[in-house]
């Protein structure tokens, strides 16, 4: 059994002893302290707080067990039900409730679940509120409410209205897409998003819909985290049916991947790429996306008159420099698209509404529309090692060694190449420094990754 306690959120599997597993004890304990931290946020007023969940087996009864604590913990509840990441972030602000829960693992399997926790605005917590959070937790230093001052709970449906919300944005536009006559696949590995992508679709007046793995089961048809050797069968499918492009999120629909209409991999990285490019190109400005994602970004925003600037990896980083550096676009490699016109978080609905404009507009083939972007190549690897091992010390050392090049130490260390980079991260809770690498080819990704492992050989040894 697993339980990871972190600034953003409680995740683990379900079952186990307190403690070491996601067991109801922990989902109440830790419920309870979210909500003293939102009430020590909001003295003396009335407190709702948002709850939705993906399909996960799991999610009826973590459900039941967050209601019934945020209610015991005087809180009102607005309850979602089955609702995507994206829409119950929408619907804390749309309530103007003082916080939200997500009950998801986002791409972790199906054994899994999490507490993901949101502020008034309907964003993660930063460092700091974590923190709190998790001392709470630990001090078990939070209050229930008395028999007079239980919470309330009220069941609201978002879906249409984040659909309303998307199809109003100014660059989405529903009448190009309904001309283009698209025949549009969705894999939605079985979970939320099998019922939500297939209503905004239809809304965006595609003319066919080829639904792949949509039945909401929490059984999911593949390992659901929406990478290229995960989705062979999902290509195979788009092949043979002759549709424009094919899409694919994960279990809480924050992530988005995108298939080309031949069956080949349009690649993650450039699901935000291709979006800012669209745009770009009608606002122009500024962008963000980790450290971990690729240059291909920089590139496209240079192209358009724009500043690119990289921040640590985790959402909250990411919405931090956006707010910081005015950018009209930003997200993550991994599929996450965060458009601020919209809301200030990682939306695959979002992500599909723009794509679909951008392709009805270029008047191309999606295979097409991705070979007018540079060509980028990632091989992420990992070097494990000793807990006795200083693994601070080995990337100080590191930074040393690379001082000569462009080095940014905000999250690891990250060396910048002319045509190349390299990406040192210590994992938080294992003995192990994930190294990402992007390069021209994946051969000179894999190389690089090697030889800057090969480095930190020499420093351990």
């Amino acid at each position: 059994m697993t339980l990871i306690k972190s600034i953003s959120g409680i995740r683990g599997t379900i079952g186990g002893r307190p403690g070491e597993g996601l067991s109801p004890l922990d989902v109440v304990k830790y419920t309870a302290a979210y909500a003293e931290w939102v009430k020590m946020q909001h003295p003396g007023k009335s407190i709702t707080v948002v709850v939705g969940r993906d399909a996960r087996i799991s999610g009826p009864m973590v459900q039941s067990l967050v209601v019934s604590t945020l209610n015991g913990m005087g809180c009102d509840v607005v309850d979602l039900g089955m609702a995507t990441t994206p829409t119950t972030e929408i619907a804390v602000a749309e309530e103007k409730a003082q916080g939200g829960i997500i009950l998801t693992a986002s791409h972790n399997p199906k054994q899994w679940n999490a507490l993901k926790l949101l502020n008034d605005k309907g964003e993660f917590l930063n460092a700091a509120e974590g923190a709190i959070v998790l001392d709470i937790a630990e001090h078990e230093s939070y209050v229930f409410a008395d028999v007079d001052d239980l919470g309330t709970v009220a069941n609201k449906d978002y879906t249409d209205i984040h659909i309303k919300q998307v199809l109003a944005l100014d660059l989405v536009d529903v009448e190009a897409i309904r001309k283009a006559g698209f025949k549009v696949a969705i894999d939605a590995v079985n979970s939320v998003g099998g019922v939500v992508i297939p209503a905004l679709l239809k809304a965006l007046g595609v003319k066919e819909i080829v639904e792949i793995n949509c039945e909401p089961t929490g059984h999911f048809a593949h390992t659901p985290e929406p990478l290229p050797e995960n989705l062979v069968e999902t290509a195979a499918i788009i092949r043979g049916r002759a549709v424009d492009v094919g899409f694919v999120v994960d279990p809480d629909v924050d992530r988005l991947a995108i298939i080309s209409e031949d069956g080949s991999m349009f690649n993650e990285e450039y699901s935000l790429v291709s979006i800012a490019d669209y745009v770009l190109s009608q606002t122009p400005g500024n962008t963000v996306s980790n450290l971990s994602s690729s240059r291909a970004l920089r590139d496209i925003t240079q192209r358009h008159g724009g500043i690119y600037n990289a921040a640590a990896v985790g959402e909250v980083n990411v919405v931090a420099k956006m707010k910081e550096t005015n950018a009209v676009i930003g997200g993550e490699g991994n599929g996450g698209i965060i458009y601020p016109a919209s809301h200030y978080g990682r939306d695959s609905l979002v992500g599909i509404a723009l794509f679909l404009s951008l392709l009805a507009k270029s008047g191309m083939k999606c295979s097409e529309l991705r070979r007018t972007y540079p060509d980028y190549f990632i091989s992420k690897n990992k070097i494990e090692l000793t807990a006795e091992i200083d693994v601070d010390d080995i990337l100080s050392r590191m930074k040393l060694k690379y001082g000569h090049e462009q080095v940014t130490d905000i999250d690891g260390v990250k060396i910048d190449f002319a045509d190349r980079w390299v990406h040192l991260r210590k994992s938080n809770t294992e003995a192990i420094i994930r190294i990402y690498a992007e390069a021209p080819s994946m051969k000179e990704a894999d190389q690089l990754a090697q030889s800057i492992i090969e480095d930190i050989k020499l420093l351990v040894s």
